[in-house]
C-alpha cells in the first residue's frame, strides 16, 4: 500500500514539473532567456557594425551631390574621416572636428560641365556609376581641386580630395584660353568662328529645335554670363584630355531650367567657339 501511495506522489510531482516547463514562452528572445537564467559576469556584448543607409538620393549622383552640399549632417555622414587630402604630392588628413561644411557649387545660379565629345553628355544620367569626381578648376591660379566620390553598398561617400596644378603642353591650354575669352571682349571677337552656329528652341513650336547662325554682334546680344574665376566640373567617366582638339562647356542652372552649351575647337593650336546652344526653359 505504501508503495502505491509513493508511486502516486512521484507521478504528481512529475506532472507538476512538466506544467512549469510548458509555461516558458517558446518565442521569447534567446538573449532574454540567457540574461534571466544565467546572469554571467563574463558575458561580453558584441558590438553591431553600423554604417550609412542608402537613400533615394543615392540612385542618381546628381541628387546625391545636391543633398550632400545642402545638408550639413548628411555631409558628415557621407564623408570618410579622417579624410585623405593631397596638396600636390604632400599627403595629409582632415579630422572630422576640423571639417567645415562645403557648399560646392549649390550657392551659384548655375554650374558648368566639361566634355570632349557630344556622346559623352549622355553619361550624366547613368544610375550604374560607382565612381565620380567633382572638380573646381581655378582659372587664375591654374589649379584643380578634385573630390573623389565612391558608391559602396549603395551609398555615395567622399573618400579623398586632391589639389594639383593643371598640366600644360605646347598648344594653348583650354582653361588658360577660356579665362581670357570670358573676360576680354576683343579677344572674344577674334576667337568666334563666323558665322557662328546657333541652336535654340523654335519660337513657333515649343517641341522643335531651330538651327541657324549668329553674326558677331548677335552673339553679344544672346551670349550668357560666363564664369571668370573658376569652372566646376563633374566627371562621370567622360574623357577630359588636355590634348583634345574639341571641348564642350555646358552651363546648367540649379532648379531654374537654364541650359547653355558652348562648343569649342582647336585649330592651328588655337581655340575658337564654333557653336552655341541655348535650349533652356
Amino acid at each position: 500500500m505504501k508503495k502505491i501511495i509513493a508511486g502516486v506522489m512521484l507521478l504528481a510531482l512529475f506532472v507538476s514539473c512538466k506544467d512549469k516547463k510548458s509555461k516558458i514562452d517558446p518565442f521569447a528572445p534567446i538573449t532574454n532567456l540567457v540574461d534571466s537564467a544565467l546572469h554571467r559576469k563574463d558575458t561580453v556584448a558584441v558590438p553591431v557594425e553600423t554604417g550609412p543607409v542608402p537613400t533615394e538620393a543615392d540612385e542618381s549622383f546628381n541628387d546625391f551631390i545636391y543633398a550632400y552640399a545642402s545638408d550639413d549632417q548628411f555631409q558628415h555622414q557621407r564623408t570618410v574621416f579622417p579624410l585623405p587630402y593631397y596638396n600636390g604630392e604632400v599627403p595629409s588628413k582632415i579630422e572630422e572636428r576640423f571639417w567645415k561644411h562645403d557648399d560646392l557649387f549649390t550657392r551659384q545660379p548655375y554650374y558648368t560641365l566639361l566634355f570632349d565629345k557630344e556622346e559623352d553628355m549622355d553619361i550624366v544620367g547613368d544610375t550604374s556609376l560607382k565612381s565620380v569626381q567633382v572638380e573646381w578648376i581655378y582659372m587664375k591660379t591654374q589649379m584643380v581641386k578634385k573630390y573623389y566620390f565612391q558608391r559602396k553598398k549603395g551609398c555615395w561617400m567622399l573618400e579623398a580630395i586632391n589639389l594639383r596644378p593643371i598640366k600644360k603642353n605646347e598648344d594653348e591650354h583650354f582653361v588658360e584660353f577660356f579665362e581670357r575669352f570670358a573676360t576680354d571682349s576683343l579677344f572674344q571677337c577674334e576667337r568666334i568662328r563666323q558665322p557662328l552656329v546657333f541652336v535654340t528652341n523654335d519660337p513657333d513650336d515649343d517641341f522643335s529645335i531651330l538651327e541657324t547662325t549668329l553674326e558677331l554682334n548677335q552673339w553679344f546680344a544672346f551670349k550668357p554670363a560666363l564664369p571668370t574665376d573658376r569652372l566646376s566640373n563633374i566627371n562621370y567617366g567622360q574623357s577630359n584630355r588636355d590634348n583634345s582638339t574639341t571641348k564642350i562647356l555646358a552651363l546648367k542652372g540649379i532648379g531654374n531650367g537654364f541650359s547653355n552649351v558652348l562648343y569649342f575647337q582647336r585649330r592651328g593650336g588655337q581655340w575658337e567657339l564654333y557653336k552655341f546652344e541655348d535650349t533652356g526653359i
